[in-house]
């Protein structure tokens, strides 16, 4: 197993460690583990991507914001180059939910081009699933609400992953 597999392989395993309690918040109540298996599937399987720092950087983007993770772990097992896209796709929890979304939409066109890709898959992922199964609760105008935001940062992320943008494009109009 080459280097990059083997980081692949440690992300997936360490992340459905950190996630295994926790459940999606669709009807299904689906595993949340499934959530970053998706957006690493749409990278490798649909976009051809097989850059082990982005892969690994998928499966790994929600372990800072959602679980006990930490900075120093993720550095130790997986490297700066992946803890730096994660980074890059966390959060700040300690800010107002508005406030954070807003940055999103406002850092996107300054991410990395590795980050940009992981961060297309995961709206990509999201798009998919809200159209496939909302949210339990949440009304349509949420629900809308909710693309028209995702849009709003997929637009900043666009001019490197062309395919990924497609991709996007085409979960957005499940909408319509």
């Amino acid at each position: 197993m080459t280097s990059d597999a083997g980081k692949v392989m440690r992300a997936a395993l360490f992340s459905a460690e950190k996630h295994r309690r926790q459940r999606r918040k669709d009807a299904q109540a689906d595993p949340y583990i499934n959530h970053p298996l998706a957006l690493a599937a749409v990278l490798a399987d649909e976009a051809g991507i097989d850059d082990g720092v982005i892969l690994a950087a998928a499966l790994l983007h929600d372990t800072l914001e959602d679980t006990d993770a930490t900075e120093a772990e993720l550095l130790e097992l997986f490297g700066a180059e992946v803890l730096q896209v994660v980074l890059e796709m966390t959060d700040d929890k300690s800010l107002p939910k508005a406030l954070r979304k807003q940055f999103q939409i406002d850092h996107a066109p300054h991410a990395s081009r590795r980050a940009k890709a992981a961060k297309l898959a995961d709206k990509i992922c999201n798009l998919r699933d809200m159209a496939k199964s909302p949210p339990v609760g949440w009304p349509d105008e949420r629900v809308a609400a909710y693309f028209a935001w995702a849009k709003a940062v997929v637009d900043g992320l666009r001019g490197e992953w062309p395919l990924l943008e497609r991709l996007f494009d085409e979960a957005h109009a499940l909408r319509s």
